[in-house]
């Protein structure tokens, strides 16, 4: 009877951490060393690093390798890093799983260790996970990222809605010497002369272009009144009254859509907007022949 109180307590932590427990955990429990050994015997445990297991299936979901790491580091340990921008959703990784923790500890096991003491406003919770904040993991992948992959984490950020009380100007100010804060400055400022957000490849693409040729950059995903009717366009110069139009495969393969796309682009040209349409292809094979026809247009 005892038994089966243990199991739905063990069950209940693990379904609340992504099928993982930690071994003080089990022991706060009241398990003895000789039980855990027992269910680790017998397939109920499986060890994924020192003192962290996964519950019944040794087969864990990317949350789950997340978790174990995280438990792995210790009580103070939070995802950060690569993998903390991953887990917001701000950018992708699949390397070793990246934790901050204030205790010295070497990296092993599939964990890459970062030690630092985080204060209480940079730490968060995101699925069950200990996590440092969306502005402290973009605040730490300033010193590992280029410049464009930190601008589009911090764009697709703004674009979800992640911003917190902490601002990226008062981690600037608390961590003057922090690795990176030279490419989060230049990121900010930059972000600051370019109004909106980016929703695609192509159009993070376009920015390194227009930068690469020193064109000014547009306002993205901007509305426009014309006609009666509102519309958004990709980028937007509204003193030239220049637009251009990134056409990704996805958005615009269809019947419809290319219907679509061609009677906005009478109106707007009926209203003296000038109208460019740019794809993958062209950017890819033609830039110089782009950029000296937007030089021109601009």
């Amino acid at each position: 009877m005892q038994t089966r109180a243990s199991d739905w307590m063990i069950a209940g932590i693990a379904e609340r951490q992504h099928g993982i427990v930690a071994r003080r955990q089990l022991l706060s429990l009241g398990l003895s060393r000789r039980e855990i050994g027992g269910r680790l015997e017998k397939g109920r445990l499986h060890r994924l690093h020192v003192g962290v297991y996964a519950v019944g299936d040794p087969v864990v979901s990317r949350e789950g390798r997340w978790m174990a790491a995280v438990l792995a580091g210790g009580d103070d340990a939070v995802l950060s890093h690569r993998s903390a921008a991953a887990l917001w959703g701000i950018a992708t990784f699949r390397g070793a799983v990246e934790i901050t923790s204030p205790r010295d500890t070497r990296s092993r096991d599939g964990i890459r260790r970062h030690v630092v003491r985080l204060s209480a406003d940079e730490i968060a919770v995101r699925d069950g996970i200990p996590v440092t904040s969306v502005h402290r993991t973009l605040f730490d992948y300033a010193g590992i990222s280029s410049v464009d992959r930190l601008e589009a984490a911090m764009r697709e950020a703004e674009f979800r809605r992640l911003w917190d009380h902490l601002s990226l100007p008062a981690l600037l100010a608390r961590h003057p010497g922090h690795r990176g804060n030279a490419n989060l400055r230049f990121c900010l400022d930059r972000l600051g002369r370019t109004a909106g957000f980016t929703r695609s490849d192509l159009e993070e693409r376009f920015l390194v272009f227009l930068d690469r040729f020193e064109l000014p950059r547009p306002r993205l995903n901007a509305r426009l009144h014309v006609r009666g009717a509102w519309f958004e366009v990709d980028c937007l110069w509204r003193r030239e009254r220049v637009i251009v139009e990134l056409d990704g495969r996805a958005a615009h393969e269809t019947h419809t859509a290319f219907e679509t796309d061609r009677g906005r682009d009478r109106s707007l040209q009926a209203e003296g907007w000038r109208v460019v349409r740019i794809t993958w292809r062209h950017l890819h094979d033609e830039p110089k022949r782009i950029a000296k026809d937007l030089r021109s247009m601009l």
